[in-house]
């Protein structure tokens, strides 16, 4: 198969895909005080007589975590054939870092029901009920997939070992080789998709923009690991890039997390929702040198305790769930803590737990520790919370389509409204199952429906190459300084206000066409930070994940969904039949 790098023809007219739910996009008009966003084309030269010839690829999926595996192998067929491309090769992405499990109901109907009940407290009356009954019941299904496929789940006796963790009512979390689930299940995708004759795999590239062709995606502009453009054109485009943790100082997500995808579908002139609400882990490494690692939620489904500086147990005093409380209450109650008590961490203790079951529970943590000096079988482990997981993100329907024609979106970059305000532990491995299933299927669909379409390339000329940042390091620490320090886990107006209006100055990062990847995830963290504090300082009250010190309750309007894109920001009714959490 041909790598997917000559010219191709824009998608297809024919059997378009509703729009009515999608309000037009306006070139951008933000206000100075607003942090002012220029806008930039993601454009490439106009081929001869404004035509564009065959296209080459038929999906183009763009990120290897498991959404992004599983969406190409749903979309992959001999009449569809796929290019997975990613920035770096290996396990870079944030699934393969997953360690708790996979949550999902392989039992009865009413176990299902309990599943779906438990994301919807969690989600704080913001979830799509009608996303998250997809999810439980058709995660059953992909499970059993993975299985055939060779995926190896621990036992317990003749059935899987099922673990507990925080805000589930029952024990339904799935698990591989103790804690390194993630690993386990991009394994085995990541072998399906090496395997499969109509996937290629290019793991060279860094995604820079979309292209966009008379209002709809036709592909992306790409920078290789040598700086040199790489044109690639699709019938249909799948975002699978993952998270934006990196925009924060503090983060369990791998560095490859620069909110790539989210930039790039906000610059095409995408609807972005909910991008306030980001999910900070209570429970990170906090030690001086070492990494902000994640200590799996399942500790303390499995019993461990978090102590304050005194080594006191606290969480009884926030929540009658103690350690077992939603990760949104557990994180806010160690920050609370950690400020009553002037300590910059607490304490995660499982040195109750005898020595030998910890290491075999356990064993990624236990060797992580171990490396920092750490014996988690006699030592308390220090922690504190970081930035984790984007709950808001490209807006999709249930078959991940955007509101771009042509573009789709799974995972965590994708909003489908299933986690509401703040998701339920191991709810995300079964999302990029479920949902990849369901936007390659989609796109594959849209490439079909799209083949012999010929259409005016209405692009121009890219701009150049080369311009100038400065010291890309610094720029870059300096943003995430500025996020955890004004926009992280509890906002105020004023400190929102005081990190738009430095976001502002560095503005000209926007009007830049980086020659390289780390310059292109500068100028996504810069776009992706100013977002996040813009729709957090628009919702001016508390819920789940997003924390505004000036205004503790729900607020008016709590159940409204902010959306945004480029010079239209908007709020939306929520379509919910959930409580309040």
């Amino acid at each position: 198969m041909d790598d997917g790098v000559k010219p191709t023809e824009c998608l297809s007219s024919a059997k378009e895909p509703s729009a009515s739910s999608w309000r037009p996009v306006h070139p951008c008009s933000w206000s100075k005080s607003q942090a002012t966003i220029p806008s930039v084309s993601c454009r490439v030269p106009p081929f001869p007589d404004g035509l564009v010839p065959k296209p080459v690829i038929d999906v183009l999926v763009i990120g290897a975590g498991v959404a992004g595996l599983q969406a190409a192998l749903a979309a992959a067929s001999p009449s569809c054939r796929v290019l997975l491309v990613n920035k770096e090769r290996g396990k870079s992405s944030s699934s393969a870092y997953a360690q708790g499990g996979i949550a999902v109901a392989l039992g009865t109907r009413a176990d299902r029901d309990a599943h779906y009940a438990d994301t919807l407290k969690a989600g704080r009356g913001l979830c799509d009920p009608r996303a998250v009954r997809m999810l439980v019941d058709e995660g059953p299904r992909r499970v059993r997939e993975l299985v055939h496929l060779g995926a190896r789940f621990d036992r317990e006796g003749r059935g899987f070992a099922r673990a507990h963790e925080g805000a589930h009512s029952r024990r339904r979390i799935l698990r591989a080789r103790g804690d390194q689930i993630g690993a386990e299940l991009t394994r085995t995708l990541g072998r399906a998709t090496a395997h499969h004759a109509s996937i290629r795999i290019r793991a060279d590239l860094c995604a820079v923009d979309l292209l966009i062709t008379n209002g709809r995606c036709a592909g992306v502009w790409a920078i290789d690991r040598a700086g040199r453009r790489v044109i690639l054109h699709a019938r249909a485009v799948i975002l699978a890039t993952g998270g934006l943790g990196q925009v924060y100082l503090r983060t369990t997500n791998p560095a490859v997390a620069t909110g790539d995808g989210l930039a790039m579908a906000y610059r095409a002139g995408a609807v972005i929702q909910d991008i306030e609400f980001v999910q900070f882990h209570p429970t990170a490494l906090a030690l001086p040198g070492a990494p902000s690692f994640l200590l799996s939620e399942a500790m303390r489904g499995e019993g461990a305790i978090l102590r304050n500086r005194d080594g006191q147990a606290f969480m009884a005093r926030y929540d009658r769930r103690r350690e077992l409380a939603p990760r949104d209450v557990v994180a806010l109650a160690i920050r609370d803590e950690m400020v009553r008590t002037g300590s910059d961490h607490v304490w995660l203790d499982i040195t109750a737990r005898p020595r030998n079951w910890i290491r075999e529970r356990f064993p990624l943590i236990a060797r992580t520790c171990a490396r920092y000096g750490l014996d988690i079988a006699t030592d308390p482990i220090p922690v504190a919370p970081a930035a984790h997981f984007a709950i808001g993100g490209v807006r999709t329907d249930v078959s991940g389509m955007t509101s771009l024609i042509g573009l789709y979106a799974v995972g965590e970059v994708a909003c489908t409204g299933v986690h509401g305000a703040n998701r339920l532990a191991s709810n995300s491995l079964l999302e990029g199952l479920v949902f990849g299933v369901r936007a390659g299927r989609a796109a594959a669909r849209h490439a079909a429906a799209s083949r012999g379409h010929r259409s005016r390339h209405d692009l121009c000329e890219s701009p150049a190459f080369g311009q100038d940042m400065g010291d890309i390091g610094d720029i870059r620490d300096r943003i995430r300084r500025l996020m955890w320090n004004d926009a992280g886990l509890v906002r105020t107006s004023d400190s929102l206000t005081r990190a738009l209006k430095q976001l502002d100055r560095w503005r000209w990062i926007q009007a830049t066409t980086p020659r390289d990847r780390a310059g292109t995830e500068v100028k996504n963290l810069h776009l992706v930070a100013t977002l996040i504090a813009r729709a957090a300082l628009r919702r001016e009250g508390s819920l789940g994940t997003h924390v505004r010190a000036d205004f503790p309750t729900k607020g008016l309007g709590w159940r409204t969904h902010y959306t945004m894109a480029r010079g239209d920001e908007r709020a939306s009714p929520a379509d919910t039949l959930a409580g309040a959490g």
